[in-house]
């Protein structure tokens, strides 16, 4: 699987941006705009504070309504508990990698609107998971980070 321009995503991932643009568009959009138009009858809109701020939180949702609706389109949902070969890493694998040091880390491949450094998952196109894309168990994979490069061996793969 290449790099595209598709965004690849699980399933779970895709509804989570589903919920947050109908929470945006069916609750948090509607009661803004009855706040405004309640706010632009009060009279002199330039001190209106309830009026401007409401105008510029109105602006940041369409914003973001407008990105979620392009990744939604452009998604392409995977789920990774049918992937055909399980002894490579591919979208959606938990691997277990160590550093030269025998330093541990567990990462997951996950779609990039999914990415959480700290939980330990990681985008598709995130250097670290360019690199492992289909490794098997006991390949040594480099990586280039800004100290320099820094090399990983497959420990364990698995899938949910």
């Amino acid at each position: 699987m290449a790099a595209d321009k598709s965004n690849i995503i699980s399933p779970a991932g895709f509804a989570t941006l589903r919920a947050e643009y109908d929470a945006l568009l069916g609750d948090e959009r509607p009661k803004l705009v009855e706040v405004i138009s309640w706010a632009a009858g009060n009279g002199d809109r330039s001190e209106n504070g309830d009026y401007i701020y409401g105008r510029k939180r109105l602006r940041e949702i369409d914003r973001r309504l407008a990105f979620l609706a392009r990744r939604m389109k452009a998604a392409r949902v995977v789920d990774p508990a049918v992937q055909p070969d399980r002894s490579r890493i591919w979208f959606g694998a938990t691997v277990e990698l160590a550093d030269d040091d025998d330093a541990r880390r567990t990462v997951t491949l996950v779609g990039d609107d999914e990415a959480d450094a700290g939980a330990g998952r990681i985008g598709w196109n995130s250097p670290l998971a360019r690199a492992l894309r289909g490794a098997a168990v006991g390949d040594l994979r480099t990586v280039q980070l800004p100290a320099g490069p820094k090399e990983w061996e497959i420990i364990a793969i698995a899938y949910p």
